[in-house]
C-alpha cells in the first residue's frame, strides 16, 4: 500500500513537471512569435508604384526621399531619375545584411513588372541562395553591406523586349564596394538596362 502511494506521488510530480515545462515552452514560442520582424510601408510614390518600408536602412530612406523630390518636378529629368534608381537598386539588391531570408530580395520595385517572378527566382538561386533566415532577429551569419556606389556612365540605347523596341532606353554602368573587405570577391560592377514602362523606368537586364 505504501509502495502504491509512493508511485502515485512520483507520477503526480512528473506530471506537474511536464505541465510546467509545456507552459514554459508555450510562453517561449509565443514570445518568439511576437519577435518576428514585420516591415511596414512608411512612404509611397504613388504615380510610380515605389514604396518605402521601415526595415530599410537610413541611407536607403534618404535615397528614397531624393527620388521622391526628382519625381515631384513638373518636368522629370530622366537621366537624374535613372541614376538615382540605379544607385538604389545596387544598394538594396547587393546588401544582404538587412534581409530576413533568401526570399527577401532587394530592388524589386525597380524591376520590369512582367519579369519580376523570373528575377526573384534567379536571385534566390544565386546571390541570395545562402542567406539564412533572420525572422527572429537572431542570425549569426555575416553578410555584405554595400558601401560606396559610383555611377560610371549613363547612355541612351535602343533595346528590344517583348516584341517592342524602346529607342530611348538607358544603359547604366555602376561600380561599388562593400563595407567589409571580407566580401571584396563579391560582384562589384554591373551594367543595368532600364526601359520605359508607362511613365516609369524599369530594369529589364542586369549583367
Amino acid at each position: 500500500m505504501k509502495l502504491k502511494k509512493k508511485v502515485k506521488r512520483v507520477l503526480i510530480a512528473i506530471l506537474i513537471i511536464l505541465a510546467i515545462a509545456a507552459i514554459g515552452i508555450g510562453i517561449f514560442l509565443m514570445t518568439k512569435k511576437e519577435e518576428v520582424q514585420t516591415a511596414k510601408v512608411i512612404s509611397t510614390i504613388n504615380d510610380y508604384g515605389y514604396t518605402l518600408k521601415d526595415n530599410k536602412s537610413k541611407r536607403y530612406q534618404k535615397l528614397f526621399e531624393e527620388l521622391d523630390e526628382i519625381l515631384k518636378k513638373e518636368s522629370v529629368e530622366e537621366e537624374e531619375y535613372v541614376k538615382k534608381i540605379a544607385e538604389m537598386f545596387i544598394l538594396d539588391f547587393y546588401t544582404l545584411n538587412d534581409k530576413t531570408a533568401k526570399t527577401d530580395v532587394g530592388g524589386v520595385d525597380f524591376v520590369y513588372s512582367t519579369i519580376v517572378d523570373n528575377f526573384l527566382e534567379n536571385a534566390e538561386n544565386t546571390f541570395y541562395r545562402y542567406v539564412e533566415s533572420n525572422i527572429y532577429n537572431d542570425r549569426k551569419q555575416k553578410l555584405p553591406t554595400v558601401d560606396e556606389i559610383t555611377i560610371e556612365s549613363v547612355e541612351k540605347t535602343t533595346y528590344e523586349y517583348e516584341d517592342t523596341t524602346d529607342e530611348e532606353a538607358y544603359q547604366v554602368v555602376v561600380n561599388w564596394t562593400y563595407t567589409d573587405q571580407e566580401f571584396e570577391d563579391y560582384q562589384t560592377t554591373a551594367t543595368l538596362i532600364f526601359v520605359h514602362e508607362d511613365k516609369k523606368l524599369s530594369l529589364v537586364e542586369l549583367k
